[in-house]
């Protein structure tokens, strides 16, 4: 067996920084966007509230801002994402359980280079983190139907 070389170690201790960056800021999108429901903030107001949190300097903050605008600035393209998997009326579903829908949405449509695994993985997470009891089979349910559909060329090469 081969031993890496020390660029090789390096590039893989950025990548899992990374890694643990997106995933922070992915938590603290889900948590702005559940946030903007409930009380309509302005997006430039609550990106600065989030940048001032303590937690953000762990977080991928351009990531979380790319995350944040998308929710917020179109949230209807990203409920068409996921709309038709549903079991209830979107209108019916709990805020944090549109917050992570539309996170991850919003990733498997325009993220790519985030496999959508990871973004499943992620969502269903957060959903056992901030969810209901069984919200995360609910997230997992949806987003695996629209990730079939979203990237059916990476879930194909998969099999």
């Amino acid at each position: 067996m081969s031993e890496q070389s020390p660029q090789d170690k390096q590039a893989q201790l950025r990548e899992r920084e990374l890694i643990k960056r997106r995933s922070k800021a992915r938590h603290l999108a889900v948590q702005a966007v559940y946030q903007w429901q409930l009380a309509a903030t302005d997006t430039a107001d609550l990106l600065a509230q989030f940048h001032e949190d303590e937690g953000m300097d762990k977080a991928d903050g351009e990531y979380f801002d790319g995350l944040v605008r998308a929710c917020i600035g179109d949230p209807d393209r990203l409920k068409g994402v996921y709309a038709d998997y549903l079991d209830r009326p979107e209108v019916q579903l709990d805020p944090v359980e549109r917050a992570i829908l539309m996170v991850a949405a919003h990733e498997l449509q325009e993220h790519l280079e985030v496999p959508w695994r990871v973004v499943l993985d992620e969502a269903v997470s957060l959903a056992r983190r901030f969810g209901a009891e069984d919200s995360h089979r609910f997230i997992n349910a949806v987003l695996d139907k629209a990730s079939a559909e979203l990237r059916k060329l990476e879930r194909g090469a998969g099999r």
